[in-house]
């Protein structure tokens, strides 16, 4: 009778978030990707490809000759040939011809279908690291904004700093802004650049840790104090990371705890959107990015933030075409055709790269 009764609250095993995730994305990218989730599914539950970021501050020359011997290739330089191959070979205007790729930026990754892993970065006799791992289609949004000599660009949600060292690899940015609302991922950040960046060439980078949503009112007169022409934004949003979060329970923003700040991350994400086409000056571009598979975080969150612009800031923004990524790197990733706005890189079995969102913006 007197026996203590146990509170199943306490007791009950709680449902892992990696679990948890996989159900949220099973009910919702079922509708979204159809008859491509099932192969889409078992790519975000296999291991992750990764892509080696050449670093061109690096003095390791033997490392191209390395990878290539591997059977690694760049898949950039690769898509700019095929780019001067499609400009020789037709005669009339398309977008390709429009399309931008940057030489400067050297990226290898293995075939389709094979898996094998690249060693960790090795130093030079300076200490600088000779390459970087990422998921390879992280550089397409850096890509699309195709950033010219002298630009100013902002990277607003800049940790940990693969796309920042990425804009750093073209060799042409007058200055590039670094900013994290997150301190301890800042830190990751200063670890990056001071890893692969040497001195000289970190002086064009400020690295700051500012709620993004802010910027206007915190760094706004840079651009103007900077007086030039065409500022670049990169808006590398926070999202449901959906990769991890069906692998790792640590951090995972599935977590019961974190529900209401995962039902807030679209208009989180449509803030910082906001924030970045007000840091463009007319004639600015601005490349929205996301590893979520979720049209909610992706197209809507675009299609909104051009609604908001135009009706509360009378500000005209118009989408870009990137359809011509997915021929120049259809060899590399996988894409998924029905964006509505945009591209998305689908996770697959031969190239498990991915999810990568991105979406590029002209003010007018």
């Amino acid at each position: 009778r007197h026996r203590h009764k146990e509170k199943w609250a306490a007791t009950a095993p709680r449902i892992p978030s990696a679990r948890l995730a996989l159900h949220h994305f099973d009910a919702n990218y079922s509708l979204h990707l159809k008859e491509l989730w099932p192969s889409v599914r078992a790519s975000l539950l296999c291991e992750q490809k990764y892509g080696a970021l050449l670093n061109n501050f690096s003095s390791a020359d033997y490392v191209t000759q390395e990878l290539e011997l591997l059977d690694a290739t760049d898949f950039v330089s690769e898509a700019s040939q095929k780019l001067q191959w499609e400009t020789m070979t037709q005669a009339e205007t398309s977008p390709l011809l429009c399309a931008s790729v940057s030489s400067n930026i050297k990226c290898y990754t293995f075939p389709r279908g094979d898996i094998t892993r690249f060693r960790p970065a090795r130093p030079d006799t300076l200490g600088i690291l000779d390459y970087y791992l990422m998921d390879a289609a992280s550089i397409l949004p850096v890509l699309a904004l195709n950033v010219q000599p002298g630009d100013f660009v902002l990277d607003l949600c800049a940790a940990p700093g693969g796309k920042t060292l990425a804009l750093l690899q073209t060799g042409i940015c007058g200055h590039v802004a670094a900013n994290d609302a997150s301190i301890s991922r800042t830190k990751r950040l200063y670890q990056i650049l001071h890893s692969y960046v040497p001195k000289e060439v970190r002086e064009i980078v400020s690295v700051t840790s500012y709620d993004g949503r802010d910027w206007e009112q915190l760094e706004g007169g840079t651009f103007h104090k900077a007086k030039l022409l065409l500022p670049q934004v990169l808006v590398d949003v926070p999202c449901t990371t959906d990769r991890h979060s069906v692998m790792e329970e640590d951090n995972n923003i599935f977590h019961k705890r974190r529900t209401k700040e995962r039902q807030m991350l679209p208009m989180l994400q449509l803030q910082l959107l906001m924030a970045g086409i007000l840091a463009a000056k007319p004639g600015g571009k601005v490349v929205y990015s996301t590893c979520s598979l979720s049209p909610l975080q992706n197209e809507y969150v675009v299609e909104r933030a051009i609604e908001i612009a135009e009706t509360q800031f009378n500000i005209s923004i118009q989408a870009e075409d990137l359809s011509h990524f997915r021929t120049l790197f259809q060899d590399t990733f996988s894409f998924f055709s029905d964006c509505r706005m945009g591209e998305l890189v689908l996770p697959h079995l031969t190239a498990n790269f991915g999810p990568m969102y991105f979406c590029k913006l002209h003010r007018m």
